[in-house]
């Protein structure tokens, strides 16, 4: 799971982020190994129909929609060969639909255009980046079908694929994304994907800033893993706890918005 790449990040995006030579570094290492990179929802597709997955299969996902995804990670991407998935905040991208909020530079709608004809997947990642759970259901609803149908409109296609935004599910936030028409979403647990998980709850591993290239081998070989996030686990359970007891409302489907208008890059 990546967000920004970038030389320069805002600092509210710093920590999160990685340098453009590092991510080319990671890059190289996959292609070196052998890791055969796929998007969600081939991965989701393969799971259902019991197909088998390519060698060494991972996903290259990026969170949010910053400018750099662009910039820096597609012509790498490209030279690799290598598929992904980008799961924007419509909300946060620029253009007509951007309502402010974003921590750094974003996307706009143009961009988001060449990456999925270069082959990237463009998910959903909620319209406004709130914490889901903590949305009573009318506004859960309206976050993750707005943010559907925004890209639908868009790019021509609706959206499959979801990612959490903060990282963060419950139940009643699964079932709504369910029932916005995503098929599969993607939490952050720092730890490997595995079918049982669900396709509503597929865990990945964050990249960071502070990530170097003998610990970004070590998370794609899938070793260390407790160690290198045990103090994520920590914090993730604890704040878990504090969520859920603000939560609890039941989902309710409120009457559907109209379809948006598409808009330009400024």
């Amino acid at each position: 799971m990546y967000h920004a790449v970038s030389h320069r990040p805002a600092p509210a995006a710093f920590g999160l982020s990685v340098a453009p030579d590092a991510f080319a570094e990671q890059m190289a290492l996959l292609s070196d190994r052998g890791f055969t990179p796929l998007n969600t929802s081939r991965l989701a597709r393969a799971w259902r129909q019991g197909e088998r997955l390519p060698p060494r299969p991972v996903l290259i996902t990026f969170d949010d929609g910053y400018e750099g995804v662009h910039r820096h990670a597609l012509p790498v991407l490209s030279r690799h060969g290598f598929a992904s998935t980008l799961f924007v905040s419509t909300g946060w991208l620029r253009g007509e639909h951007d309502t402010g909020g974003a921590l750094d530079t974003m996307l706009c709608w143009d961009q988001v255009r060449e990456l999925a004809a270069s082959g990237t997947e463009i998910g959903g990642h909620s319209h406004t980046h709130p914490q889901l759970d903590q949305l009573d259901n009318a506004k859960l609803w309206h976050e993750a079908v707005h943010c559907r149908r925004i890209i639908a409109g868009e790019l021509g296609t609706a959206p499959l694929s979801f990612a959490y935004p903060y990282g963060y599910s419950s139940s009643r936030v699964r079932r709504g994304v369910r029932s916005a028409g995503f098929t599969q979403a993607l939490a952050v647990g720092n730890t490997l994907a595995r079918r049982r998980q669900g396709p509503f709850a597929l865990e990945r591993v964050t990249v960071r800033r502070t990530t170097g290239i003998e610990e970004f081998e070590r998370l794609v070989e899938g070793r260390a893993l407790m160690r290198d996030f045990a103090r994520d686990r920590t914090l993730t359970k604890g704040y878990a706890l504090v969520r859920r007891a603000r939560g609890g409302v039941r989902l309710l489907r409120p009457a559907r918005d109209s379809p948006q208008p598409r808009g330009g890059c400024p």
